[in-house]
């Protein structure tokens, strides 16, 4: 058998070296800004925003929006979080200007407020903000947190397609996670990951995939019943969400309650389809996780087995890349190993 140094990649800070290609950026991309419309209308407003993302000097029209955010109109404060929200789409250097004139803490708090437009208009405008690394420390600090989970809980889709792109990449200071956890995201983004539309599963996905670098979210990511829409996603080839919920799911079975809520919504059989039909990069995540379940439970490589998963490993470690080799190898070897016992003797396996 071949050997080779373990390929370590970073992803949101954090080294991994049981994943092969080095490389999980295909199956999570960082959020972009974001994706709403332009300029809905021809305003003067709008040809006025238009001319201030062209200049090189915004610097008076952002002074003048961020008054305008504690407007008494709410007109005027839609119409300025609209500007400052494309201003910093726009415009990447714009983005620490606007925070540096004083707008997070205003709109911090047109993201509690109870006109719906509004608040999304907030806290979109917090996300555009938070993709400045600069940015991330200040919004967090002015107390963000909780008003984007209200908006995860109470918003409008898009609202909570955003909030959750903004608790992604202020999850990325380390720092954070715990508080956002704390806070009950994770329970939130659980739902957007079951019952969202397309891009609301993928922003979940990926907020979901950075938080539970921590245990106490992953005890609270499996409490709140993540491995079912997990599984299910894996298992719906044409979701285009099975590379990440199964990169998801290598984060999570690091503990016994993980891979026992994985067994019991029926994710061994799911697996072991991936490593025989899946993509490359699918057959070795399965293979990986399927390693992870098996090391330490007579009755799980039982199970394993019974699924068919040898001949599909046995191919895996003739034809994949050198480190999907070594996986498959490893839990092909662990499958074929006598299996002395009887179930009741390993029942302990599936306690949580």
């Amino acid at each position: 058998m071949g050997t080779e140094n373990p390929m370590n990649f970073t992803y949101m800070g954090r080294t991994f070296d049981d994943l092969s290609n080095g490389d999980s950026s295909g199956a999570f991309s960082d959020c972009n800004s974001d994706r709403s419309g332009e300029f809905p209308t021809a305003s003067s407003q709008s040809r006025r925003l238009l001319i201030a993302c062209a200049s090189d000097n915004s610097d008076e029209l952002i002074r003048h929006l961020v008054l305008d955010l504690e407007s008494c109109s709410i007109e005027e404060q839609k119409q300025a979080a609209m500007e400052i929200r494309l201003l910093a789409k726009n415009k990447p250097e714009n983005r620490l200007k606007i925070a540096k004139a004083g707008a997070v803490r205003p709109l911090i708090s047109l993201i509690s407020c109870t006109d719906p437009q509004l608040q999304e208009y907030g806290v979109t405008a917090i996300l555009n903000l938070s993709l400045c690394d600069e940015n991330k420390e200040l919004i967090a600090a002015s107390g963000a947190i909780k008003p984007l989970v209200r908006a995860l809980m109470s918003g409008t889709p898009t609202a909570k397609e955003n909030a959750a792109c903004a608790l992604l990449r202020l999850s990325q200071m380390e720092e954070n996670k715990i508080a956002i956890g704390r806070s009950g995201a994770i329970p939130l983004l659980v739902n957007l990951l079951e019952n969202g539309g397309f891009r609301g599963k993928k922003d979940a996905s990926t907020a979901l995939y950075s938080l539970c670098s921590v245990k106490e979210n992953k005890i609270r990511a499996v409490k709140a019943g993540i491995m079912r829409p997990l599984v299910e996603l894996m298992a719906d080839f044409g979701s285009n969400m099975v590379d990440k919920s199964a990169f998801v799911l290598s984060v999570l079975v690091s503990m016994s309650e993980a891979r026992s809520a994985l067994v019991e919504e029926g994710g061994i059989p799911v697996l072991v389809e991936l490593v025989e039909d899946g993509t490359q990069r699918q057959k070795e995540i399965a293979a990986v996780i399927l390693l992870q379940i098996c090391e330490d439970s007579v009755l799980y490589r039982t199970m394993v087995a019974r699924e068919g998963a040898i001949p599909p490993l046995v191919a895996l470690s003739q034809s994949g890349t050198n480190r999907a080799k070594q996986k498959a190898e490893k839990l092909i070897e662990l499958l074929r190993q006598p299996r002395s016992g009887n179930y009741a003797a390993t029942t302990s396996d599936v306690s949580v």
